[in-house]
């Protein structure tokens, strides 16, 4: 008999996990009040996990509010040029979320174009389609998020109370987010078109790294005190300039039957229709773009029948979806942060 030895989160880890989900720099004495154990505990359990690899918190800069344009980009390319393409561009530090799909064919990642760029032909949507053996190249600007970024799968499955969830939001957070656990968008974001000055942009640069990097390290960074550095940390993230995730280990994220879907939906329906999206388990990340389809959406189900069963009766329950194009994920090669990690993935 065959062992799985994918890894996986002990079921003792899951509710630590899904802690910093909701807030990446959540002191370890709050996580451990709400968890009902000793704050040792949620120490020693985080540095193994660490130090395993199998998850970083980082710290990300919302495109939304920084004048950058984040776009949903779908490469197509012949079969043999398919993994270099993909591996290139997830060393690239504008792009995050490289993803092998259809049948390794198509490449999908998200790319952040800043909006008067110095040297327009180092921009990655005006190199894409003169690169050799790509066929075809669509950027779908991302309008609205209407579940990801700051938030993944765990925080819908994992074993936190709705009680617990609110609790572990930080004060910090934008309005709003203590009801809907940091849904960000347009709509929430009070920073939209802050320009980060250069201390800021040192600050985003370590935490990009390390989401928990100590007071100490950001201070030395920025040149603030460690008393400016606490206020401007709170200042970015209520503003929804600044949010955190959790990079997880590759061969975490690439277990189970993974699909992009685009979605066609009716305009009157859209606002609706993505919370509606965004709210099922199997959702990873939904949001409305431009292009021939208005929503795209990431799903993960446990294998082909339970994505069968997701298509059939939780999607078509949702009023106002008119039509779902399937797009199999093969592999993902890199995960949220703008830094290429070597954290495995098979």
């Amino acid at each position: 008999m065959d062992t799985d030895t994918r890894p996986a989160f002990a079921a003792e880890d899951q509710g630590i996990v899904q802690a910093l989900q909701i807030d990446g720099r959540a002191p370890f004495r709050r996580i451990a009040e709400v968890l009902g154990v000793s704050d040792q505990t949620v120490a020693r359990r985080y540095a193994r996990l660490r130090g395993a690899g199998l998850l970083r918190v980082l710290g990300l800069t919302n495109p939304l509010a920084c004048e950058e344009t984040p776009w949903l980009v779908r490469v197509r390319c012949t079969p043999d040029a398919a993994a270099s393409i993909a591996d290139a561009l997830a060393r690239r530090e504008d792009t995050s979320w490289v993803s092998l799909s259809s049948g390794g064919t198509e490449i999908t990642c998200t790319v952040r174009e800043a909006p008067r760029p110095r040297d327009e032909d180092h921009l990655l949507l005006r190199r894409l389609p003169r690169t050799p053996r790509v066929t075809d190249v669509q950027a779908h600007a991302l309008l609205e998020v209407f579940f990801g970024q700051d938030q993944a799968q765990i925080v819908k499955t994992g074993p936190l109370t709705q009680d617990q969830k609110r609790a572990l939001v930080s004060e910090d957070a934008p309005p709003g987010t203590r009801e809907e656990f940091g849904r960000w968008s347009r709509r929430q974001v009070s920073g939209l078109g802050r320009t980060l000055d250069p201390a800021e942009r040192r600050l985003a640069a370590v935490l990009a790294r390390d989401g928990r990097a100590s007071i100490g390290e950001l201070a030395e960074a920025t040149g603030w005190s460690p008393t400016t550095v606490r206020r401007r940390l709170g200042e970015l993230r209520r503003a929804g300039v600044l949010y955190f995730d959790l990079e997880l280990h590759l061969d975490l994220v690439n277990q189970g039957m993974r699909a992009g879907l685009w979605v066609d939906v009716e305009p009157t329906s859209l606002a609706r229709a993505g919370a509606a999206l965004g709210a099922q388990a199997e959702v990873m990340f939904a949001g409305a773009v431009t292009g021939e389809h208005n929503v795209y959406a990431n799903v993960s189900c446990r294998d082909s029948q339970a994505l069968y069963r997701y298509l059939t009766e939780s999607v078509t329950a949702i009023p106002g979806i008119q039509r779902i194009v399937t797009a199999p994920v093969h592999r993902t090669i890199k995960g949220p942060g703008p830094f290429l990690r070597p954290m495995g993935g098979s």
